[in-house]
Parts: structure tokens; C-alpha cells; sequence
């Protein structure tokens, strides 16, 4: 799993085979992404990982 937010984190992606794109990322980034949580701001990788490890 990776999260990013620009597009040079999109070979990230590819290689993590899931990606986590925050809401504010880029538009080119969120549209490979696997899953687009909340923004920085709003704690969205916490969110995640939450959901995830319960």
C-alpha cells in the first residue's frame, strides 16, 4: 500500500499494487489511484489505516 499526491508517486502505485490517493492530490494521480481518502489536513493516511488494522 502507498498513499501520494502528485503524479510522480504513480510508479509508486504501480509497484505498491494498491494506491491511496489524499483528496487533495492531484487529478492525474487520483485517477489511478486505487482508493482516494480525506486530505493531509483531515488526517486521511489515520483514516485509512484505521479502517484497515480495525
Amino acid at each position: 500500500m502507498a498513499f501520494g499526491d502528485m503524479p510522480n508517486d504513480i510508479p509508486m502505485f504501480a509497484w505498491a499494487s494498491y494506491g491511496v490517493a489524499m483528496a487533495n492530490a492531484h487529478e492525474e494521480l487520483k485517477a489511478v489511484a486505487d482508493e482516494v481518502t480525506s486530505s493531509n489536513e483531515e488526517d486521511g493516511i489515520a483514516a485509512v489505516l484505521e479502517r484497515l488494522l480495525g
